[in-house]
């Protein structure tokens, strides 16, 4: 660009040249029009309720709904206001907590749901406002902590209020079970129509969050969502603009925990008990991941977030479906690293040697051999069984294994070119010997840690998240 003028804004002037550079595929995703794009998701879900009759599936169907629910109000907080509401989970279980008291009989209430659900929702919209009295003169680290310290406060209330003892009264009086929970909760029950199948639930959320998607995609492109983006960029310009900083925090406080309480309210009439395990700082992290994941800030970005973070954990509960997914994502990873198609084959090839090449060195140092029923799981293993080879003591060496893995890729991320084309057949094959020894058979662990990977990747290669705007500043 050295033709570039006086004054001229090389960003600006490069946008052609990227745009050129695009491949056909993003080219043709762009040309499709918004309401086609969202319209497809829409239609899938209802395709999905009308032929789908196995609760199972229906079951994860109505939990996505939830989850996309939950992204869409912390994205509101976090993505289009930039405040760092790591409590966000508490109006989730507030909103569950307050419809299970009002519908069951651990306060002798069984309030109409019409009623319920509108009063427990509101409730919870005064709650928000009101936690966002102290903390929207607070930012960064500091807004992190007191929201942090909400949500941790609102569970120890939880599990000590099944135990009070007020002035006038001469015993304890149990409000919340504690960590019993509340069990046998009314389903609902709108104007005569009783919730008794999960598909019903599914119909309901499907509606609701149709009306959430059309009704925040409005709400982004007025004042309002003008508004919170400013702020998020830079609060003490906003304020400048005469911008309202505090009005359009609590704004964001309020919006982000009504959607929540709404959504706990439905989540408890589904479930039919509450318990406190399932508000705590896990679910959090999982809701932020979606966000970071899909992008922040983003509508399209919250949705797809939520569906990879509610489908993948269900995906990797099955060792063969699991198994799909791992070498699928191997192959293209080591695909994208390659950028040529022979210099992947040369990738594979040497995986291939890498691996007879151990199996000669263990036989020779003499490691014992496990027995190929005791560590073959689905087609893949049947697959690489007279390949890889899997000692007996498979914790042993799976812990080594990841230790191995996790050093390769640390000195992958500082080495140079010609060392990263050395370090890349180990790291792949490091992948899928700890795979087969040691993660295909612990389900939970596994998914944290593809999870987890799956972010850090992306933090790297796309830290704007799948759907996020790159954000460029001028330094």
């Amino acid at each position: 660009m050295s033709n570039l003028g006086i004054g001229t804004d090389e960003w600006v002037a490069q946008h052609e040249e990227r745009l050129a550079s695009q491949s056909p595929l993003k080219k043709l995703f762009a040309r499709i029009p918004l309401w086609a794009k969202w319209g497809s998701f829409f239609l899938i879900a209802f395709l999905f309720g009308m032929l789908s009759d196995n609760q199972y599936l229906l079951r994860v169907g109505v939990n996505l709904a939830l989850f996309i629910m939950l992204s869409y109000g912390l994205n509101i907080v976090v993505g289009y206001a930039g405040i760092l509401d790591l409590g966000y989970v508490a109006f989730y279980g507030f909103g569950a907590y307050g419809y299970a008291l009002l519908s069951s009989e651990q306060l002798g209430q069984h309030w109409p749901t019409y009623v319920t659900v509108p009063f427990i929702t509101i409730l919870t919209a005064i709650l928000g406002y009101l936690i966002s009295l102290p903390s929207r003169r607070l930012f960064g680290d500091y807004l992190a902590i007191v929201t942090l310290f909400f949500g941790q406060v609102f569970v120890q209330l939880v599990l000590a209020s099944d135990n009070i003892t007020f002035p006038w009264a001469d015993d304890y009086v149990d409000i919340t079970a504690g960590s019993n929970g509340i069990p046998g909760l009314d389903t609902f029950n709108l104007f005569g129509y009783i919730f008794d199948d999960i598909k019903d639930y599914y119909w309901l959320l499907m509606v609701i969050v149709l009306v959430l998607t059309v009704a925040i995609h409005r709400v982004s492109a007025t004042r309002i969502g003008r508004a919170w983006r400013t702020v998020r960029e830079d609060a003490l310009v906003s304020e400048v603009m005469g911008v309202s900083v505090k009005r359009v925090k609590t704004l964001a406080f309020v919006a982000g925990a009504t959607i929540a309480g709404f959504a706990g309210t439905i989540f408890a009439g589904m479930q039919t008990s509450v318990f406190i395990n399932g508000f705590d700082l896990p679910l959090m992290v999982m809701i932020y991941a979606a966000i970071i994941l899909g992008g922040s800030g983003s509508l399209a970005g919250a949705l797809i977030g939520a569906i990879i973070m509610t489908i993948l954990p269900e995906l990797l509960r099955v060792p063969n479906y699991g198994a799909i997914l791992f070498f699928v994502a191997l192959l293209l990873t080591f695909f994208v690293l390659s950028k040529k198609f022979s210099r992947f084959l040369i990738y594979v090839v040497s995986i291939i040697l890498i691996g007879f090449a151990f199996q000669l060195a263990m036989k020779a140092i003499g490691v014992t051999q496990a027995n190929a029923e005791d560590w073959v799981v689905g087609f893949t293993g049947d697959l690489l069984k007279n390949w890889l080879f899997v000692p007996e003591n498979r914790i042993l060496w799976g812990n080594f294994a990841f230790i191995l893995l996790l050093s390769l890729i640390a000195f992958f991320s500082i080495a140079k070119p010609i060392w990263k084309h050395v370090l890349l057949p180990f790291i792949g094959f490091t992948a899928i010997f700890l795979w087969e020894v040691r993660l295909i058979a612990d389900v939970s662990t596994t998914r944290q840690l593809i999870i987890g990977a799956m972010l850090v990747v992306l933090m790297i290669l796309r830290p704007q998240g799948l759907f996020g705007q790159t954000r460029v500043e001028i330094l």
